[in-house]
């Protein structure tokens, strides 16, 4: 009888999960809580926010889950893994303690110190006088981070004394992000890709590396987003680049948490910078990034259930096994995102796209797609070359129709400088 899987989330990271779970021969049933649109034409959706640990809890009990695996950082911040893990149901994901090393920047911070990881300079605050004065006598461009979750938003590159001041006040004075404090870091500069490794205790296991774009419009303007698209095979990253990284950064961190008695079991995901100093670390997150996962995974070639059921049970895992083409993702967002915008609109075209489509905010209607979210899909399209991949896509990502949408058509274009 083939495994019956649940995953845990509802955007497209999760969608991309799914979809590579679609793609193993063992699994015969995934359900998705709560999923969306999209991901119902692959699996089954329940009603379930990521967050209602005790009703994941019940449905995995229910119907025979074999293994679950946690998508958002959320789902895992609010201790799921160790629910689950309590009740002798297996899932793939790292428990809440593990999580520190994305849900608190100051717990990261504090860790790579003490073990000699690469990384900024910093100092953290809750005060925010005190954080002024310290911003005043380092000078900028210096970069601030809300010391919590902010859903990929706390961070600020602030180039003037007035940027800075503006993101403290809005963290320390307005609590934008909640209560918190704030790690003010070194600014850094060179260019940044993720690293992200599926990781049991100190055993790790790399995927290919990617970068996301971060800034809503072309050339890297405007707001700061979630991702408005990322792509594989960077140039600029060489063998000796991810050597470096993964002996000095990925494994070294994975060797510190298992010595600071809360061992990773899932993905550690390596925001990194490739600086004139040498490559350091930018952040760590706790799970499988998005827009990087979207991008990612399709390239796999062996089966993923093999490695999310071997660091779920704690076990050697088989190196896993990736296509060697290049991969580009474009984002389509809600005009206004991220800042505020409508919901509801009709999605048209999406059947004639040739490449995939990964949902990430969106819902049915009436029998039509229609927008539930900032970002809405990514159309991610394969190719021998990253100039093939990036040239299909843009042509493909045409074909969707809607009257609320908007994208980049530079995504991946530091690599062709």
């Amino acid at each position: 009888m083939g495994k019956r899987v649940l995953v845990v989330g509802s955007g497209g990271r999760e969608h991309a999960i799914v979809d590579a779970l679609s793609r193993s021969p063992q699994v015969d049933k995934i359900y998705c809580a709560p999923g969306n649109a999209g991901i119902a034409l692959q699996a089954q959706t329940v009603a379930i926010k990521d967050t209602d640990v005790e009703a994941l809890k019940a449905f995995a009990t229910q119907q025979g889950i074999d293994l679950t695996v946690v998508g958002p950082e959320a789902a895992l911040a609010a201790g799921v893994v160790d629910a689950f893990r309590a009740e002798g149901l297996k899932i793939f994901g790292h428990t809440k303690s593990s999580t520190r090393i994305e849900s608190s920047k100051e717990f990261a911070k504090q860790l790579m110190v003490k073990y000699n990881i690469p990384t900024a300079t910093y100092e953290a605050f809750d005060n925010y006088d005190e954080a002024k004065a310290y911003v005043e006598r380092t000078d900028v461009p210096t970069v601030l981070k809300y010391d919590g979750l902010a859903a990929g938003k706390g961070v600020v590159v602030a180039m003037t004394a007035e940027e800075a001041d503006e993101a403290l006040k809005d963290m320390l004075l307005d609590e934008s992000f909640g209560r918190g404090r704030v790690v003010i870091e070194q600014y850094l500069e060179g260019p940044e890709f993720s690293l992200m490794c599926f990781v049991c205790g100190d055993k790790l296991y790399p995927m290919p590396v990617a970068q996301d774009h971060k800034r809503a419009y072309d050339g890297d303007k405007g707001p700061n987003t979630g991702g408005m698209g990322a792509y594989t095979c960077l140039p600029f990253i060489t063998d000796e680049d991810m050597e470096y990284a993964m002996e000095q950064i990925m494994r070294p961190t994975a060797a510190a948490m298992v010595a600071e008695g809360c061992p990773l079991t899932g993905v550690l995901y390596g925001g990194l910078m490739k600086t004139k100093e040498g490559i350091k670390v930018i952040e760590f997150n706790a799970r499988f990034g998005d827009p990087e996962t979207e991008v990612v995974l399709p390239l796999i070639s062996s089966d993923i259930y093999d490695i999310f059921e071997a660091v779920a049970e704690g076990r050697d895992a088989q190196e896993p096994t990736w296509e060697s083409c290049a991969t580009l993702g474009i984002v389509l967002a809600s005009k206004g995102y991220p800042g505020s915008y409508e919901k509801g609109y009709a999605i048209t075209g999406l059947e004639a796209v040739d490449g995939v489509v990964y949902h990430m905010g969106t819902s049915a209607k009436e029998g039509q797609i229609v927008t539930a979210g900032g970002r809405v899909m990514i159309v991610v399209c394969k190719a021998d070359t990253l100039a093939a991949a990036h040239a299909k896509a843009n042509a493909e990502v045409e074909k969707i129709k809607c009257d609320n949408l908007f994208h980049r058509t530079d995504i991946g274009h530091k690599a062709f400088k």
